[in-house]
């Protein structure tokens, strides 16, 4: 599976596309950044994102998408901001039917290095040593967008299992439930007949 991994942000935007093979073999097939200028009008920067995630989802066509979930930050600009790019990269996703997920960065920094308290530094050392890539991705914003593609890869199959098991799990309660139910109104059927 291909997955793009996208770390949003309005001045910086990290894209990166890693493919999955079987078991935890990754590689890695596409990483930039793309930037905008912060002086820049909003609705353009979000196009210029946009634009660029579009010809990204066009060129190496991905199987799913995953972003990075904003978080509550002290700079209410910068959270707004994190938030569009995010949401610009979803609607493009959408518009062509690939399933978008949104991934916390701990569950993303606990997925690459088994803590999800690590930091970029190790992140990236991380990041760069699972792809055997030759150089350290830079920006952060990088790094992070292909540890997003990789925390997807490792982390969805086992979370679509556990839908999937939670979904059949409901089901089989549903039914056993109906069959109470009918069990109880025939019981119930049964003794007012007794009485007549």
């Amino acid at each position: 599976m291909r997955v793009l991994g996208v770390d949003p942000g309005l001045t910086r935007c990290g894209l990166g596309v890693v493919d999955g093979g079987l078991g935890r073999t990754i590689t890695c097939v596409a990483v930039d950044v793309v930037r905008t200028d912060a002086d820049a009008d909003v609705a353009a920067r979000l196009l210029r994102i946009s634009d660029t995630v579009e010809e990204w989802l066009d060129t190496y066509r991905p199987g799913a998408v995953a972003v990075e979930r904003v978080f509550s930050q002290h700079n209410v600009r910068t959270v707004m901001g994190t938030a569009q790019a995010g949401g610009v990269v979803a609607l493009s996703a959408a518009r062509r039917g690939l399933p978008v997920v949104f991934h916390t960065p701990s569950e993303v920094k606990a997925a690459v290095t088994g803590s999800g308290r690590a930091d970029k530094a190790q992140v990236t050392g991380m990041v760069t040593r699972l792809l055997k890539l030759v150089e350290k991705p830079s920006p952060a914003d990088a790094a992070d967008a292909l540890a997003l593609a990789i925390c997807h890869l490792w982390r969805e199959p086992m979370r679509a299992r556990l839908e999937e098991a939670e979904a059949r799990a409901a089901e089989l309660a549903r039914a056993h439930r109906a069959r109470l139910a009918a069990a109880r109104r025939s019981a119930k059927d049964g003794t007012t007949g007794a009485k007549r």
